[in-house]
């Protein structure tokens, strides 16, 4: 038994090792050779690749038990400007980061994609303080339970109306409503056709991810015996597996339309991996290998903001290779890690490289105690 603690080693290098796989996922030496499960399903399933983003939101809400008790969890004052300046502030990131390098040549803002990732989290985020500062725990089943089912109940609607698949790319609610109110332009077209994977309403079943967060946080936070309380994590989470897995079959699996059945699926395998942190960790203090993803965790927004940076200079840039004209990141991967490893283990070599040259540069702002929070 360990006592009480306010914050769990577990927890941070749950962050960074979901900040290592994203790095690693988002940025292959090139596309065209990467390992299956580096890839996202092309539509329905889930690969190692799709449980990077609801990992993320699960830590934010297991964080966000920790962070609220600073404020009491308070309805007023302090805790609601926190929330609403955080939103705001990680909105607006994630709008100049599409907008980056800002200067271009024919600058279309008729084709200027509003959603993005930080959008969501921050959408995600934003919805899931203002409910969790509402509701007691009962409570947060309860919503969460009618949002996962009216969604699905949403979305089969449509498709009884419609007469189509309601879970396919071209015929879902989900498409018709950002399409309507964003404008088909303004939506992601990396799927083959104008549709955004981080949409207005495939956001409200992501706000039941940051609260599964929550509610693991409570139980991490308000127990008195964390071994026992690791097996009763590990219960849950593989219930939540179970229940998603069969859902499935009806609702499929699905990240791009962040489905129901997928919010129960991989918040499961969330919440076993982070069991399983905090036994080895916290609880048997087996913690020599955790320092890095310590440092990766410390500066989490910072990492992917960077990391989006940089990805979009190397591609601006420009290098002669054989004749041709080439972005820097192509040229990097093509004189350096290719040669070295073959096209498939260079591309993979290619982005554990940014994962250690991310980590070095992390380390130092770690020891210099800077933390950049928002």
């Amino acid at each position: 038994m360990i006592e009480n603690i306010k914050r769990f080693t577990a927890l941070d290098i749950f962050r960074g090792a979901t900040m290592a796989l994203m790095v690693i996922v988002n940025t292959p030496g090139t596309w065209s050779y990467v390992y299956e499960p580096l890839r996202h399903a092309q539509w329905h399933g889930c690969t190692l690749t799709d449980l990077v983003f609801p990992f993320f939101l699960f830590i934010i809400g297991v964080s966000m038990r920790f962070s609220f008790d600073k404020y009491d969890i308070c309805k007023y004052g302090p805790l609601f400007n926190k929330i609403i300046f955080r939103t705001l502030t990680i909105f607006i990131i994630g709008l100049l980061l599409n907008a980056f390098p800002f200067i271009r040549q024919n600058w279309d803002w008729s084709s200027f994609r509003i959603l993005g990732v930080l959008q969501r989290i921050a959408l995600a985020y934003f919805f899931a303080s203002f409910i969790v500062l509402r509701l007691n725990v009962k409570g947060l089943v309860k919503i969460s339970f009618f949002i996962l089912v009216g969604y699905w109940l949403l979305l089969l609607s449509y498709g009884l109306y419609s007469g189509q698949d309601p879970y396919s790319l071209k015929y879902n609610l989900i498409l018709v409503i950002d399409s309507f109110l964003l404008g088909e332009s303004h939506l992601y077209g990396g799927t083959g056709i104008q549709f955004d994977p981080e949409g207005l309403l495939s956001t409200i079943p992501s706000v039941v991810t940051i609260l599964i967060g929550f509610l693991v946080g409570t139980m991490i936070k308000t127990t008195n015996d964390h071994e026992d309380n690791t097996q009763r994590m590990a219960v849950l989470g593989s219930l939540l597996i179970i229940t998603g897995w069969l859902w499935g079959f009806g609702f499929p699996i699905n990240k791009q339309l962040w489905t129901s059945s997928y919010v129960l699926y991989t918040a499961g395998i969330a919440i076993i991996l982070l069991a399983g942190m905090v036994w080895l960790v916290d609880i048997k203090k087996i913690d020599w290998w955790t320092k890095p993803f310590v440092i990766l965790g410390s500066n989490a927004i910072f990492l992917y903001i960077l990391s989006s940076l940089w990805v979009k200079i190397l591609l601006k840039i420009s290098f002669k290779l054989d004749g041709k004209m080439i972005s820097g990141y192509s040229y990097l991967y093509k004189t350096i890690f290719q040669p070295i490893a073959g096209n498939i283990n260079g591309s993979l070599f290619f982005a554990i490289f940014h994962v250690l040259f991310f980590l070095l540069l992390l380390t130092w702002m770690y020891r210099k105690k800077i933390f950049i929070k928002i």
